[in-house]
């Protein structure tokens, strides 16, 4: 008998582990494959909180409260697991590469600026002196964020259930959550490939499986994949220092002289290949952002699946009819950096604490 299944055991439901296990919770982790081995896995881990959330959106305050919890919780997760997270915060420059690029970057970052983050727009020739290395043909200036940054995406999974685990949560991986188990609108526990489980509280955080999982309790999470393709190469020289972000392209510098390229969009195509069309798009809009990219050596080519939501925000809250089943995906592209807010929030809401009313299903 478990305090708490999570099924689920990407970053998220390993955040979520990781902070019940910390407040004595009796935990279990049902992971279907292997910890950490889908979208977490293929996540290039950028912390865009301004980035990718703008000052206006109801994710503006969560995104941003996430992202200061990092360097603290990088800190422990080392001292717990033993796994560096690799926190990186040398911020992300977004490229103008047109004039209009240019004066729409410039609006956001005066309301970036008047809601209180710190921004900076930097011309073509201050750009240029911050990042050499990016063409001066293909952009005409930057937003600046500083206080984004990135980790390696893999490892905070990893440590994240490591360090669960040192706190008493039991990972049970290579099993499948079939159905709910219910008594009087109320969960009970859960139906696996390897039996029954008992439990108070059952959390689902598997990603867009989320809402097939819903779906059995006559509930719809308005939920689907989109596949993101993404490819590394390594250079020996350092190109640049700042993630850097443009439409249809992203590049990430990490550790060791390689650097994560990604990456398509491609709503509802459920497979796990990478294809030539993609990775060549890829290739070419990197290649014109950083031309010595065209020197690197190859690294890797990936995809993965990442949950979006009708509204584009996360589901976080209890099942409307059924008593002790909660459910916490849907953060799209925002996994990574949403994921020690999300642990917390969703412990909070077990508790009965007062949280966030944005992100309760309905």
């Amino acid at each position: 008998m478990y305090d708490v299944i999570i099924a689920g055991g990407g970053v998220i439901g390993s955040s979520i582990a990781f902070q019940l296990s910390k407040r004595n919770y009796r935990v279990l982790i049902i992971e279907k494959e292997e910890i950490g081995q889908k979208a977490s896995r293929a996540a290039a881990g950028m912390l865009g909180a301004q980035n990718e959330v703008g000052p206006d959106s109801p994710l503006s305050r969560l995104a941003r409260e996430s992202r200061e919890m990092f360097p603290s919780l990088a800190e422990e997760l080392e001292s717990v697991s033993g796994i560096d997270i690799e926190l990186i915060q040398n911020g992300i420059v977004r490229v103008a590469r047109t004039e209009e690029e240019a004066k729409q970057l410039k609006r956001e970052n005066e309301r970036q600026q008047r809601s209180g983050d710190c921004s900076e727009w930097l011309s073509r020739s201050r750009l240029q002196e911050r990042e050499p290395r990016l063409s001066h043909l293909s952009v005409t200036g930057g937003l600046y964020m500083p206080g984004d940054g990135q980790v390696n995406a893999p490892s905070l999974t990893k440590a994240l259930a490591h360090a669960s685990v040192e706190f008493s949560t039991e990972i049970m991986e290579h099993t499948e959550v079939l159905d709910v188990l219910t008594e009087n609108r109320h969960v009970t526990g859960v139906k696996t490939t390897s039996g029954n489980i008992l439990a108070q509280t059952v959390i689902s955080a598997g990603g867009t499986w989320s809402r097939e999982l819903f779906e059995k309790t006559g509930y719809t999470l308005n939920m689907y994949p989109v596949k993101g393709e993404c490819f590394s190469v390594y250079h020996k020289e350092h190109l640049t220092t700042a993630s850097i972000f443009s439409p249809g392209c992203y590049i990430v510098p990490k550790a060791g002289g390689r650097f994560i390229v990604g990456a398509t969009q491609k709503p509802d195509d459920p497979n796990n290949s990478v294809s030539i069309g993609g990775l060549r798009s890829l290739m070419e809009r990197a290649i014109r952002l950083i031309p010595d990219l065209q020197h690197a050596e190859w690294g890797e080519a990936w995809s993965g699946h990442r949950p979006k939501t009708q509204t584009g925000l996360p589901y976080m809250g209890e099942h409307p009819e059924i008593d002790g089943l909660w459910v916490a995906a849907g953060h799209f592209r925002n996994g990574i950096l949403l994921a020690p807010i999300t642990g917390s929030l969703m412990a909070d809401y077990i508790e009965g604490k007062p949280v966030y009313e944005s992100f309760k299903i309905q």
